[in-house]
């Protein structure tokens, strides 16, 4: 009898400018997590193992945008010897809370913050991976929602189209009876305009929605501004709402410029 030995796929997991948190919740999934290692043969991960393999790569996770010259040619590099590439969170799908010096001046940024400016080496913009090389999925989040995770790595794993929500965060409101707080108390909201995948978290305990998993699909930002007029709340605030985690996400940002 001949027995097929089925290679277990090899998973790279990179960083870039980010704070890390993406990749801990990937830790996080605790007794998940350790099914997703008997499915995958995990070559390259400092957070978790020092143990390293060069590539090629069947699947390579990244975490965190670009913001210098050196991520800028790396991410191409991990790019060719990788067959999949999936972006995880904010920083690596949208730029991150980063990407704020988008609008500003980084070289006087640098001068308050670094005894010795000179030294710093950073590109005037933080922009997503998606900016500079072929992304095959991107999944959302400021952190990342770890079921949508090990759902997205599974779908990897066995060929299928994962099953990220593109709903708003009111439908999540909705399935966990939460009252909506624009309604009931004139609470600013991002709800409406920002893609599911948090549990509405912040709605359930009477705080609007910060937009952490950036912007739904077709987000109705106008409709949104008007319902934030109506309670009082003006342009520049909603500006404000709109660059924070997924600043540079092309509705956010299109928004943002438009009402600045």
């Amino acid at each position: 009898m001949t027995t097929t030995v089925t290679r277990r796929p090899t998973v790279a997991v990179w960083k870039f400018a980010s704070c890390d948190g993406c990749q801990l919740t990937i830790l996080d999934c605790e007794d998940e997590f350790l099914s997703i290692v008997g499915a995958i043969d995990i070559a390259y991960f400092p957070e978790a193992t020092r143990a390293e393999r060069g590539g090629p790569y069947d699947l390579s996770i990244v975490e965190g945008s670009i913001t210098t010259v050196h991520d800028a040619e790396r991410i191409h590099d991990i790019r060719a010897k990788s067959k999949a590439l999936i972006t995880i969170g904010a920083c690596a799908t949208a730029g991150g809370i980063q990407a704020l010096k988008n609008w500003a001046d980084v070289d006087e940024f640098a001068k308050i913050v670094y005894a010795h400016p000179e030294y710093i080496r950073s590109l005037s913009t933080s922009t997503p991976i998606s900016d500079h090389v072929t992304v095959d999925f991107e999944l959302r989040g400021c952190p990342i929602s770890k079921h949508q995770l090990i759902d997205v790595i599974d779908a990897f794993v066995h060929g299928r189209k994962p099953n990220t929500p593109t709903h708003t965060v009111c439908v999540e409101c909705k399935l966990r009876g939460t009252t909506c707080v624009m309604v009931a108390h004139d609470t600013p909201c991002m709800g409406p305009i920002t893609q599911a995948g948090c549990g509405a978290l912040c709605p359930a305990f009477n705080r609007g929605c910060y937009g952490c998993f950036g912007p739904s699909e077709s987000p109705n930002i106008e409709a949104l501004r008007e319902a934030w007029h109506e309670i009082g709340v003006d342009d520049p605030h909603l500006v404000q709402a709109l660059r924070t985690f997924n600043a540079y996400a092309p509705e956010f940002k299109e928004a943002s410029e438009t009402y600045a």
